[in-house]
């Protein structure tokens, strides 16, 4: 399963790999020579682009027509320059960069990105990214250094779903995505190719010596997947990795190491309650917003991530500059809570358990087992909810369990980009999302939210779309879907000695080969 947007599918390790795997490496306390060592906690299922692989670009395996600089400002990559709409914002045509390889030698042309999009649309080949790119009408060669892509209807952000990895043409020969070779042995144009792949140990990279932008000063990338925290630590203060990531508290104990930098990354990633509307509790209006008036934000960033955090009220970061609204948030008030379930019926019962119409305010809130700072969070999140009077039973769980029961299970989720609000808000929050996957999964429905977020979209005027996003929020904060609860700082240990380090803002999906510190490794020395 992939990395999703929402980040609900990355596959966590059982297994932490001894140090043996460092054979051929520097011995601990000693950077290796020859390349860079980082352990990660995750293991993604796929290296496929197509599968949602990097879906946010960063990749190191791969290049979109576009990438981002360390502004998140767009910049082209396999395209010659960054790519503009038509008058009427339906036709995109990309001019491409020439003399580009692949990493199996092959020559990147036209043909290459007709057969990555084609592909992506195909029913037949299924890709868990399809729903994302339904604005996608067309993609034809126009020349033979030009492609052109035409929509549904206008999309404003168009340019942004645009760093999907280009793979080549003769490596797609139709069916099923889920059984593409791709998927283990993946062939793009990035900065670096996949030398090795160890499942549940690790992940061996090296330089592409013809990349476009240069060859990697790097030469080699080794990424151990060491699924618990403790571990990671323990073996970076040995001297096993060059860096790694690591959560707020535990990386603050390298905060005065020397040889070792923490860095703390503001991010788009939010984590927050979603609750399904189809519930007889969540799905009260009272309950919801009684919820969010009780919820102490800012206690759980002191008292769970070190400080390191941001009170998250929408799923819009403060990262987007002006489409996220500063006033729309819920302060902290139980008492107000309190009130609001007293005027929507719910009356304390003997146990202290507000009832109403003879059914308690109870309800169940799963999270992920193996995710600690999730598992606190959701913690947090029961005690404040139980002093107002609402009972919730929290299930530590595996995604297998979690999936099927999203729809009348509330779910401690995550997710979020500094891209744009409509990568972040159209498919959590509009109607037409209901039930997609992990798109809506609580079946939230507002005409107002709704009518926002097409017009947030389809509008290529920045300063109307920004009206709209203000106005999807205010309408969340008198209709809230979630219990939104923090925007997290991701923080990284690395070892010193390297120049390159430019800090981003990241989105959900972040780490070793993709977004963090390393987001341009292929750029760093030692």
């Amino acid at each position: 399963m992939r990395r999703g947007v929402r980040g609900l599918s990355r596959s966590v390790l059982a297994l932490a790999v001894g140090a043996g795997v460092l054979a051929g490496c520097s011995a601990p306390g000693e950077p290796a020579d020859d390349g860079v060592v980082l352990a990660d906690p995750y293991e993604d299922d796929t290296l496929n682009p197509l599968m949602g692989f990097a879906e946010d670009g960063m990749s190191k395996i791969f290049d979109g027509l576009v990438t981002h600089d360390a502004r998140r400002r767009v910049r082209p990559a396999l395209a010659a320059e960054v790519p503009q709409p038509s008058a009427d914002g339906l036709t995109w045509s990309v001019r491409l960069r020439t003399g580009v390889t692949f990493h199996d030698g092959s020559a990147f042309g036209p043909e290459d990105v007709v057969a990555t999009y084609r592909t992506l649309l195909d029913p037949a080949a299924a890709s868990p990214l399809a729903s994302s790119y339904r604005m996608l009408a067309q993609v034809r060669q126009t020349g033979p250094d030009t492609v052109e892509f035409r929509l549904r209807h206008r999309y404003a952000p168009f340019v942004r779903k645009l760093v999907l990895g280009i793979v080549p043409s003769e490596r797609l020969t139709g069916g099923p995505l889920e059984s593409s070779p791709l998927n283990t042995r993946p062939v793009g144009t990035g900065p670096y190719r996949l030398a090795e792949w160890r499942r549940g140990e690790r992940l061996v990279l090296t330089a592409h010596e013809r990349h476009w932008d240069g060859a990697p000063a790097i030469k080699r990338v080794t990424v151990l997947f060491v699924p618990d925290d403790n571990t990671r630590a323990q073996r970076m203060r040995r001297g096993d990795f060059d860096g790694t990531v690591l959560p707020p508290a535990l990386a603050g104990t390298f905060a005065r190491r020397d040889g070792m930098t923490v860095h703390g990354h503001d991010s788009a990633d939010y984590r927050g309650v979603m609750l399904p509307q189809k519930h007889p509790v969540t799905g009260d209006l009272a309950i919801r917003r009684a919820l969010n008036l009780a919820a102490d934000r800012e206690g759980m960033i002191k008292a769970l991530l070190a400080g390191r955090g941001t009170p998250a009220h929408t799923p819009l970061p403060p990262a987007l500059g002006e489409y996220a609204d500063p006033g729309a948030v819920f302060r902290f008030d139980p008492d107000e809570a309190g009130r609001i379930l007293d005027a929507g019926g719910w009356r304390a019962g003997p146990d202290g358990i507000r009832v109403k119409d003879g059914r308690q305010a109870r309800f169940t809130l799963m999270y992920p087992a193996d995710d600690s700072v999730r598992k606190a969070l959701a913690n947090a999140f029961a005690s404040d909810a139980g002093r107002v009077g609402i009972k919730v039973d929290l299930a530590g769980l595996g995604w297998d369990a979690i999936e099927p029961r999203m729809d009348r299970d509330a779910l401690l989720m995550g997710g979020g980009t500094p891209l744009d609000p409509d990568l972040v808000a159209y498919g959590l929050l509009h109607s037409s999302q209901a039930e997609d996957g992990f798109n809506n999964p609580g079946s939230y429905r507002d005409e107002i939210v709704d009518d926002a977020l097409e017009r947030g979209r389809t509008s290529l005027v920045p300063s109307e779309r920004a009206d709209a996003y203000r106005t999807m929020q205010r309408r969340l904060v008198e209709n809230p879907p979630w219990v939104f609860l923090v925007f997290l700082e991701h923080t990284y240990v690395v070892r010193d000695g390297w120049s390159g380090y430019q800090p981003v803002v990241d989105p959900h999906v972040h780490g070793v080969l993709t977004w963090g510190p390393w987001w341009n490794l292929e750029k760093w020395r030692r």
